[in-house]
């Protein structure tokens, strides 16, 4: 099996999802139970408290979060249903998809391992990062940006699967990594248009690599995630730190110097830190 090009690939995509061949990252149960009953908005925090403890390892890593510095209150938080009261339905509905995101990104074989470990290392720190700049827009939910930075490169996924079969990428890591760079936004488009999240979150999938891509005057969750992305591989040999970000909208949006490093403003290091600590 030979490909002449991404779009050859992304026919070929199609047609494994046609027949059925090739199933799509889907969202655990509980993270599906729980977005459902918040968005119908008549759950209380009892119900939402009783469909997280049927996974009691999510029950534990969110009792941690809530306790978390980036969280925490005056009061420790020790069951989930306080957690629920306490960071609201909205808060729980966005952190539980984000705590099990992480199980969409175990390898099927030891070959991929690398792979799958390296995309959600990224996807970790490009949500991390996503998290701080929000302080450079206040019109947007922190916790909505670290989920977005979270799904950013998901169409990753699906390409992994699929290269395992076939030799031309997966005995060639520099095809691979180039495969992978140039076919997962499309395929992360369609992944985000078959899961129940909102507009502004669908897109950052596909649009975060469109770096002339210019939304309007404010900044949206798919700016976010470019600047987070352009800003973690800055200093890197990845193909997109050559990109002049004077030239990208997505800074102006958010007030910030090209040339400014994230890392090194006051604070936002620190939180930085306590984001990633958080989702590995």
């Amino acid at each position: 099996m030979q490909f002449k090009s991404v779009k050859d690939f992304l026919v070929h995509v199609k047609a494994e999802l046609d027949a059925n061949r090739l199933i799509l990252p889907t969202l655990p149960d509980v993270a599906l139970r729980v977005r459902d009953a918040v968005s119908k908005g008549d759950a209380t925090a009892q119900e939402l408290a009783v469909m997280i403890a049927t996974d009691a390892a999510l029950s534990a890593r969110l009792i941690q979060v809530a306790n978390s510095p980036l969280y925490r209150g005056t009061v420790e938080i020790k069951n989930i249903q306080t957690a629920v009261t306490r960071l609201g339905h909205k808060t729980i509905r966005t952190l539980i998809t984000s705590l099990v995101m992480q199980q969409m990104f175990t390898p099927t074989s030891d070959l991929l391992e690398h792979h799958f470990r390296e995309t959600w290392e990224q996807s970790v720190n490009v949500s991390a990062i996503s998290r701080a700049l929000c302080s450079f827009a206040p019109h947007l939910n922190p916790d909505e940006a670290m989920l977005a930075g979270l799904i950013h490169q998901l169409g990753k996924l699906p390409i992994l699967m699929l290269v395992e079969d076939i030799p031309e990428f997966r005995d060639s890591p520099s095809r691979l990594n180039k495969l992978l760079e140039k076919a997962h936004p499309p395929i992360g488009k369609i992944i985000m248009d078959t899961w129940d999240f909102p507009d502004e979150l669908k897109l950052v999938a596909s649009e975060y690599v469109n770096f002339e891509r210019d939304s309007g005057p404010k900044a949206d969750y798919a700016d976010i995630v470019q600047v987070a992305f352009l800003q973690s591989i800055a200093g890197t040999n990845h193909p997109a730190s050559r990109i002049d970000c004077n030239s990208v909208p997505a800074f102006a949006k958010l007030g910030l110097q090209t040339e400014t490093e994230v890392l090194e403003i006051e604070g936002i290091s620190e939180e930085i830190e306590l984001a990633q600590s958080m989702l590995i």
